[in-house]
């Protein structure tokens, strides 16, 4: 009789194939790739990867109050533009803000839209009105200063503005790099799994330093499937 599996409780699945299959997900294989290297099926492999960012709706810890330097921005996820469809809210995107705290880690939200009724309602929400707030040049942030964040800088993308001294997103935009470049593998992500795959790719963006997969072991140790 084999030991139980301490990570994934009630399962068939050996602790040391579960391990391996951890380890492949910890590397970012996919479901396939990870089926035929560890002889399990692709739905069971897809069904166990499942469960794994269901978790990390869990892990991602919301922020309040955030304070220090914090940029904004706004990203679209989703097929590439139709033409003759332009700017912020093209047909067929789903629109996610994000707020990412210098030397710290980034957090993500889907949005309706990209209104200033909606993004400074999360902003508000969030971050402490002491935070040194950094944005792009969007209406969206229009009025900041009038709501008590007295130090709202904004850099311009449109009139080729990057960098001015200390204020810039360029934090967030490394954010957005990675997630679009790593869901890319999948080619199209349903709807009702993006926030999944967008939460897993925050997580693992959060801690791109560490061993990932040795954080994850102790997580599920505290916790079990």
């Amino acid at each position: 009789m084999q030991p139980a599996n301490r990570y994934y409780k009630c399962s068939k699945l050996s602790e040391v194939k579960f391990r391996y299959l951890l380890r492949l997900f910890a590397l970012d294989l996919t479901a396939s790739d990870a089926a035929r290297l560890t002889g399990l099926s692709t739905r069971a492999v897809n069904a166990l990867y499942l469960r794994l960012r269901h978790r990390f709706l869990v892990w991602n810890p919301v922020p309040a109050e955030l304070a220090g330097a914090i940029e904004l921005d706004e990203s679209y996820f989703g097929p590439r533009r139709v033409r003759g469809k332009r700017g912020r809210g093209a047909s067929g995107k789903t629109i996610v803000f994000g707020l990412f705290k210098r030397g710290g880690q980034v957090y993500t939200e889907i949005v309706p839209d990209c209104s200033k009724k909606t993004l400074q309602a999360i902003i508000r929400g969030k971050i402490n009105v002491s935070a040194m707030v950094n944005t792009d040049g969007w209406r969206g942030y229009d009025g900041l200063v009038d709501v008590g964040f007295d130090r709202h800088f904004r850099v311009r993308h449109g009139r080729d503005e990057f960098v001015q001294g200390a204020s810039h997103i360029n934090g967030i935009e490394s954010f957005w790099s990675f997630a679009k470049a790593r869901l890319q593998q999948f080619k199209g992500v349903p709807k009702h799994t993006f926030l999944l795959h967008l939460k897993e790719s925050e997580f693992r963006f959060n801690h791109r330093y560490e061993n990932l997969y040795k954080l994850l072991l102790k997580l599920l140790r505290q916790q079990p499937l």
